[in-house]
């Protein structure tokens, strides 16, 4: 007999039922040898039997029926929560009827109530662990949330909540969810569930189908999810990209973060897709969707211009200066002075602001040559004019007529 073929997610998940000691580590530290029972906080809560289950029955009436939940008062200040599926037919608002009390929800101060006759509670064979279920968050605790699964109570550790750190659980009280049981230990009675696993697997398939459509040259809206020193990494819709430092900004930066930061929401172009490695690498540009200052800026720059610019870099060679915002050219060493020069920081300084001459400029592989020196004798030359004007003057005026001594005539 054939076996039959496994589900498609079966195929990308990555999360075993074998528990690694990380996740032991997490769960006992929240749990220890506690049941789900000792750790919930039970305050406030209407008083249990021997067999933990609660009998009090209540007569309220349903006062507003919400998709798959039932609301119940009891009082001015008595709300209960039952679900729809607790009844074979649906009730009417204004019914009057009676529930058991499961348990009180202090943060939401609502009654948990269930159906007399119903069954409250599937049977324990029907769970193991793998098994994919959905459950409902009825609370929070310091290690996770406190969950319901078909009238049983579970755990969800923090770490598993979500594929990402969440600060505040509260946000999942009353939300229902889809989960894997992890653990199943019917003789300490704890359920341990993952919805970071659920997530996984839907992840991986959102990823397998975003990588087909991918395209080189393709934009896509992007958030920053790291930032490290030689890039920023970027999920691109389930799939994390490099944009290279370099592919930041058109000018230079010392750091991502001058730029960028986590959670922003940025354009980038797909620059290259690698889909023979695993995972997948993904190269991003964000400059490559600005507008380039160059084009902009050449137009209006010619050799023989004098710039002012800040020195962004020294090297051995020579030093970078920023001459317009994006914009760097080189300062040879051999441009510094007219004198040798055996290390440029005996000239120049980082964050200087020197003036520079354009020497030449090379639109195809953007590179702007500068001289300093020259920038100098441009200067001194400019300095000497009016007095060679003023000389040019007195000749004029005296030079062939007076025979003035001194050297004028």
């Amino acid at each position: 007999m054939n076996e039959m073929p496994q589900p498609a997610e079966n195929k990308y998940k990555k999360f075993t039922h074998d528990l690694d000691e990380k996740l032991q580590a997490e769960i006992e530290a929240a749990l220890g040898d506690m049941s789900l029972e000792d750790m919930l906080d039970v305050a406030d809560k209407p008083k249990s039997n021997s067999s933990g289950e609660l009998q009090e029955l209540k007569s309220g009436t349903i006062v507003s029926i919400q998709d798959n939940d039932i609301f119940v008062e009891f009082g001015p200040k008595s709300m209960g929560i039952c679900p729809r599926k607790q009844f074979d037919n649906p009730p009417t608002v204004g019914e009057r009827l009676q529930f058991i009390v499961e348990r009180y929800d202090a943060k939401e101060g609502l009654l948990l109530l269930s159906r007399e006759g119903a069954v409250r509670k599937a049977a324990w064979e029907s769970l193991q662990v793998g098994q994919v279920i959905e459950a409902r968050c009825t609370g929070t605790n310091k290690g996770g949330l406190e969950m319901d699964v078909a009238n049983h109570k579970a755990f969800m550790p923090a770490g598993q909540v979500d594929l990402r750190h969440i600060e505040d659980l509260a946000v999942y009280v009353g939300e229902k969810m889809p989960c894997e049981i992890i653990e199943l230990d019917k003789n300490r009675g704890r359920i341990i569930l993952s919805r970071k696993s659920t997530m996984e697997v839907e992840q991986t398939r959102l990823r397998e189908k975003l990588l087909e459509e991918l395209k080189e040259g393709d934009q896509r809206s992007a958030v920053i999810t790291s930032i490290q020193q030689y890039g920023a990494f970027a999920d691109i819709g389930g799939i994390d990209g490099l944009i290279h430092i370099s592919d930041i900004a058109h000018h230079r930066l010392k750091n991502p973060s001058e730029v960028v930061k986590e959670g922003q929401q940025v354009t980038v172009k797909i620059i290259k897709i690698d889909r023979e490695s695993d995972p997948p690498r993904i190269g991003l540009g964000m400059k490559q969707c600005m507008d380039d200052p160059y084009e902009s800026k050449y137009s209006q720059m010619q050799p023989g211009d004098t710039v002012s610019g800040r020195v962004t870099k020294i090297v051995d060679f020579g030093a970078f200066v920023e001459i317009a915002p994006g914009i760097e050219g080189l300062l040879h060493i051999s441009q510094l002075a007219e004198k040798r020069v055996n290390r440029v920081s005996q000239i120049v300084k980082v964050d200087e602001v020197i003036t520079v001459k354009v020497l030449d400029i090379d639109a195809k592989t953007r590179r702007i040559s500068l001289s300093l020196r020259a920038a100098k004798a441009k200067e001194a030359e400019e300095q000497l004019k009016p007095d060679d004007a003023a000389m040019r003057k007195l000749k004029a005026k005296f030079g062939s007529e007076h025979k003035l001594k001194g050297g004028i005539g």
